[in-house]
């Protein structure tokens, strides 16, 4: 009796070691497999996080706008433009565009102030029709234009209205990519979108206009597709940022259009925002860059600066003794290397302020100060 109770307790001894084991075991298995599968997850949301690296999971984190969005904001700040207050229900005639002068504004400001060509509104202080998104037409008065540039801005007397970004011109390079977005033929189309590149930077280009040579210097070129209606249209860039206004296409050949750098207009811009006018400073000179001296003179060559062709009677330039020929290299230390450069950085003056200018006068470097006047 007593080695029955031996045998037994020592089964049960090895039973409950045998089930120890199996425990053991069945928790080292278990815990192997939620190892496994939690190395297998990490190396999955490695994979997808690679994967979605610049994807719309992170943009939307980082609140980045997708193309899309930035078109749509965009089309708010852009309008249709007309000579006449009324175009009808359809502008499919012959010459609606010249007969209606129809085209594309951009709003710059939030006091209404709106970027154009000068050939879409008219010269300043005549009148043109804005009409906006929501299809309201509003009169507008033509504060400023200027006919060698082909901009203007007008004036509508509303407020609070959602405006463009303005970027920076100087910037651009060949290659990028950008939006062009305007009303190509009239009101059916308006607020159409274009995609293309920049194909060039400070382009001239010299053409006939009413039997009068024009010549435009410094445009920025691009395949965006460019109708007439387009002109006064932001060009903008992935930003979403205006950095040029669209102002003409060659018809003797496809896919090249051209813009005027945002740059040049800004401080105009600012300046109307800022103090409800813009007085227009003045050096009283018209010159050339090295991009436009081969069209007009083979003999010029310069490689800096901006070679004076003109000289304004009594205007600053005449009295401090500058001569045609000279050569403006600098203003204020700052480098200038296209007349854009120099009128943009005269626009952002005011009438009466001094400004020191650096020539080049055959070979000899010279300083003249000089007080901006009033055009």
């Amino acid at each position: 009796m007593h080695h029955y109770h031996k045998i037994k307790e020592k089964h049960t001894k090895r039973n409950l070691f045998i089930a120890f084991l199996i425990i053991v075991s069945i928790i080292l298995l278990v815990s192997l497999i939620r190892l496994y599968n939690r190395i297998d997850i990490s190396k999955s949301n490695e994979e997808v996080k690679v994967e979605r690296t610049g994807t719309s999971v992170t943009s939307v984190e980082e609140n980045d706008e997708t193309v899309e969005q930035i078109i749509e904001d965009t089309n708010h700040c852009v309008v249709g433009i007309s000579k006449i207050e009324e175009v009808g229900d359809s502008i499919f005639s012959e010459n609606a565009i010249e007969k209606l002068g129809l085209g594309t504004g951009i709003i710059v400001s939030s006091k209404g102030y709106i970027a154009t060509n000068m050939h879409v509104s008219g010269n300043k202080y005549s009148n043109c029709y804005v009409t906006l998104e929501n299809g309201n037409t509003y009169k507008a008065d033509v504060v400023w234009a200027n006919s060698t540039l082909d901009l203007s801005i007008i004036k509508i007397n509303l407020e609070g209205l959602n405006y463009i970004k303005l970027g920076d011109s100087s910037k651009v390079k060949t290659g990028q990519t950008v939006y062009a977005i305007g009303n190509p033929i009239g009101y059916e189309f308006q607020r159409t979108v274009t995609s293309g590149i920049i194909s060039a930077e400070s382009r001239t280009l010299k053409f006939k206009e009413n039997n009068k040579e024009v010549l435009m210097t410094d445009l920025i070129q691009t395949d965006a597709t460019i109708n007439p209606g387009n002109s006064g249209g932001p060009l903008i860039n992935t930003n979403g940022e205006v950095i040029g206004i669209n102002t003409l296409k060659i018809d003797s050949a496809e896919g090249i259009g051209f813009a005027v750098p945002i740059n040049i207009i800004k401080p105009i811009i600012e300046k109307f925002d800022k103090t409800g006018k813009f007085e227009e400073p003045t050096i009283g000179v018209s010159g050339y860059d090295k991009n436009v001296i081969p069209y007009l003179d083979k003999d010029i060559s310069i490689n800096n600066g901006v070679y004076v062709e003109n000289i304004t009677k009594g205007s600053p330039a005449e009295q401090n003794g500058i001569i045609k020929g000279d050569i403006i290299m600098k203003i204020n230390e700052k480098e200038i290397n296209s007349m854009n450069e120099l009128i943009e950085n005269v626009y952002s003056k005011n009438p009466g302020d001094e400004i020191s200018l650096t020539l080049n006068r055959s070979g000899v470097t010279k300083v003249i100060k000089l007080r901006l006047g009033k055009k």
